[in-house]
């Protein structure tokens, strides 16, 4: 819903504020004081093409701006997000037009291309008058609008038409990649079985890597491991083949022993010193065997060495191509195997995916055969109701079509586009609505489709915005127009131009624009009437003057307006709301 809307420089208008009732508000005024260029301001704030011409001489620049409640989920809260605007405490939108012609539009406080006002505006509101049609300008609207007619039932079976139609799309493409890359599958396939053969061949172990590592360093200096130890053999025991050989440690810890044990028994210290002697001959009685045994087993191998290089140097190879540790050629190795069993049944889940598929297309050309016999159905019974309720509009001879036409291949939303025609008199070919009449024609035009169409609730309908609505017309059909109005009014915010009584008086809000003089040039005013003023204004409307016969119709015409609102008189056609008269 519109809250505010705010105007400056632009037109005539140098700065004017208009708030809008959540119902029906009419703009009533003089030729010229700026009525229509109420509704260029607001087409501007949602994304029309901005004009030099439109700033105010003697301005810089034209700006407006407008406050909107929306409910939380509201599309239109999504796109200005988007954007990177603050929709936190509702929807500020804002435009501007300089004088070189630039425009710069702002959502939500921040900038953002005038591009998004106009997805914004779509979501918004709905423009119809002279020249600007912003409901129903692309032909996916008609089917739309159309659709919603229907009903719910109608609407649930295209619901479901689009889930199994994005399906199948899915089906679809996945079993075009898997079919249009057989050939890299085969190549991966064949690259990963080579890669599992070569550690097959291999075979490693974990661990493996450190062992030979260490078996690789013993071997390769065994002489020098087995000469040492050997020669520490030597230095502890003695050597039985050398003449005169210096005493061995064994022999000279033996000679301590002695000499110490002749006197221990004197000291108790001295004898525990001589105990210590006894335990370091044992112990060195044993690393002397132990020496002696692993000299013996010191083996020099030159074979053995040359196998454990090789293991190795197999081992590095694979490391190399899928580690960069052991441990990585293990975890690629079982994703390896994993993956081939994946490739070699591409083949199977490529012919699961066909069948797959030709179940589903079935399915959507089920589907779209049965909303295209809905659609039909309910693209006649729009058509009597809009035709029906132009009669009331002053548009007798009118006749309106809608044309429900088979594709043939479906669409995400069916198989049918959908033109709502108009035939404006008796003998003429029926057109699309947005050729087929102009001016005050084809906003009543519009006004009967909303009225009939219209079933979305206060939320979910856009704000309507008609001008010239009421052009050539007058009396009954003048007051019909009103009414219907006001019915549209019960569950969107409607704002209309007008230059009728009739029309105004079955406003929620009525909103003169006056030219206004201050001593320094002529400005718009747009300021809300009631009570005796607005009396005042709905006479001056009806006789040109506000004289007391013409106050009384006035007032008679308010009370006959407000008794056909309070009555209620709304049918139903179709499902959709229809002022009845």
């Amino acid at each position: 819903m519109l809250q505010e809307f705010r105007i400056r420089d632009l037109g005539v208008i140098d700065d004017a504020v208009v708030e809008p009732h959540p119902g029906l508000t009419v703009l009533t005024g003089e030729t010229g004081a700026g009525k229509t260029m109420v509704v260029t301001g607001l087409g501007l704030l949602l994304g029309a093409r901005g004009d030099a011409g439109l700033v105010r001489p003697g301005a810089s620049r034209a700006v407006v701006e407008g406050v909107l409640a929306l409910p939380d989920g509201h599309p239109a809260l999504a796109l200005a997000a988007d954007a990177g605007g603050d929709v936190q405490d509702g929807l500020v939108l804002a435009r501007s037009v300089s004088l070189e012609g630039r425009s710069r539009a702002h959502v939500g406080g921040r900038s953002a291309p005038v591009g998004v006002l106009a997805e914004i505006g779509e979501q918004l509101v709905a423009v119809h008058g002279q020249a600007d049609q912003w409901r129903l300008r692309r032909p996916e609207q008609h089917r739309d609008l159309l659709d919603a007619f229907a009903g719910p039932d109608v609407l649930a079976l295209r619901a479901e038409h689009e889930r199994v139609w994005d399906e199948l799309r899915a089906v679809r493409d996945e079993a075009d990649a898997l079919d249009g890359d057989a050939a890299a599958r085969i190549r991966e396939a064949d690259a990963l079985r080579f890669g599992l053969e070569q550690i097959d061949r291999v075979r490693p172990e974990p661990g493996e890597v450190e062992r030979l590592r260490a078996e690789s360093e013993r071997l390769g200096h065994a002489a020098d491991l087995r000469a040492a130890a050997e020669e520490a053999v030597r230095a502890l025991a003695g050597d039985d083949s050398v003449v005169d050989a210096a005493p061995s440690a064994l022999e000279l810890l033996g000679r301590v022993r002695h000499t110490l044990k002749g006197t221990a028994a004197h000291d108790p210290q001295l004898a525990a010193l001589s105990d210590r002697a006894t335990d370091i001959g044992h112990v060195l009685g044993e690393l002397v065997s132990d020496l002696a045994a692993y000299a013996a087993g010191v083996e020099v191998d030159p074979a053995r060495l040359e196998a454990v290089e090789a293991r190795r140097g197999a081992l590095a190879e694979l490391v190399r191509r899928y580690g960069p540790t052991l441990e990585d050629v293990f975890v690629w190795d079982r994703r390896a195997a994993l993956r081939v069993v994946e490739l070699d049944g591409g083949d199977d889940r490529l012919e699961l995916l066909r069948s797959r598929a030709s179940e589903l297309a079935a399915d959507v050309a089920a589907l779209a055969e049965r909303l295209s016999a809905e659609r039909v159905a309910a693209a006649a019974r729009l058509a009597g109701a809009v035709t029906a309720e132009l009669g009331h509009l002053a548009m007798g001879k009118a006749v309106v079509e809608v044309a429900v036409t088979r594709r043939a291949v479906p669409g995400r939303v069916g198989a049918d586009d959908v033109d709502i025609l108009l035939s404006a008199n008796p003998g003429s070919a029926p057109a699309s609505i947005t050729r087929a009449a102009s001016g005050g024609e084809l906003s009543r035009l519009m006004l009967a489709l909303e009225l009939v169409a219209e079933v979305g609730d206060g939320d979910a309908a856009p704000t309507f915005v008609f001008d010239e609505v009421d052009a050539g017309i007058g009396g009954a059909a003048a007051l019909s127009v009103g009414s219907r109005l006001a019915a549209l009014a019960r569950h969107a915010q409607v704002i209309v131009v007008t230059h009728l009584a009739q029309v105004a008086a079955y406003a929620d809000r009525h909103l003169v624009v006056t030219k206004a003089s201050d001593g320094d040039g002529t400005r718009t005013v747009v300021a809300e009437v009631t009570g005796a003023e607005r009396e005042a204004a709905l006479a001056r409307m009806m006789s040109g003057q506000d004289t007391p016969r013409a106050r009384q119709h006035a007032r008679e015409l308010l009370v006959a307006a407000r008794a056909d609102r309070g009555a209620g008189r709304v049918r139903k056609v179709g499902g959709a709301p229809v002022v009845g008269g």
